[in-house]
């Protein structure tokens, strides 16, 4: 007999696997793996194959746009599941993390930036499985700077990715890049560099509502001098 004081059998977080918003999540992460062997493919700025550059850049575009697409359908259908408040940020994960990697191996984005961003999003997934096991079983849904980071990494990754340098003739030399693919390459640094504030004080906000902030300290009397 269960005792009164044990709780309630939480579902399974497999319960509606089958969703229609949670099969566009998974089809997401198979466009990941499509896109990351493109992308690696295609070289350095694309410049052992620039088709394959072109078709990767596509490729993480039509990866991207799905994420809104599933968002949508849960909450129009009343398909919000667990399951799906799980995967679709680990989706997420996966394609800008993926993206930033490659980029970072093939010196167009920072190293250093790029470890920052893998530290938050692997801390972050790491207490969500944490949560997971305590008795409330609720899964964290991402909070509202998370979501505008993932909109700044993703117009900014794919800017980076779109090699529209193909235009300029003498853009491997960087003396004679033009004014506009200047202007360009300094508006796709910016956003991926606002990404990584909201990135690392999102997940400040995800630790700060999960563990409740640092302790308060006692009141101390006062003495008068």
């Amino acid at each position: 007999m269960v005792s009164a004081q044990e709780p309630a059998n939480k579902p399974s977080l497999l319960d509606s696997w089958n969703a229609v918003p949670n099969l566009v999540t998974y089809s997401r992460i198979v466009l990941v793996v499509v896109f990351l062997g493109l992308y690696i493919a295609a070289g350095a700025w694309g410049l052992s194959n620039l088709p394959m550059r072109w078709a990767a850049a596509i490729l993480f575009i039509i990866a991207a746009s799905t994420d809104k697409l599933d968002g949508w359908m849960a909450r129009k259908y009343n398909q919000v599941t667990e399951l799906g408040k799980l995967m679709d940020p680990i989706a997420d994960k996966l394609l800008t993390c993926g993206a930033l990697v490659v980029a970072s191996a093939f010196g167009e984005f920072p190293w250093w930036a790029t470890a920052l961003f893998l530290v938050r999003e692997i801390g972050i997934t790491v207490m969500r499985f944490v949560v997971m096991e305590r008795p409330s079983g609720k899964v964290i849904a991402a909070a509202r700077p998370g979501k505008l980071k993932t909109v700044f990494q993703y117009v900014g990754l794919s800017m980076l990715l779109l090699p529209v340098w193909q235009f300029c003739p003498d853009a491997i030399e960087v003396a004679k890049l033009p004014m506009w693919l200047n202007g360009y390459l300094f508006v796709t640094y910016v956003l991926l560099y606002l990404a990584l504030f909201l990135c690392l004080y999102s997940g400040y906000l995800y630790l700060h509502n999960t563990f409740g902030g640092l302790p308060k300290k006692s009141a101390k009397p006062r003495h008068s001098r």
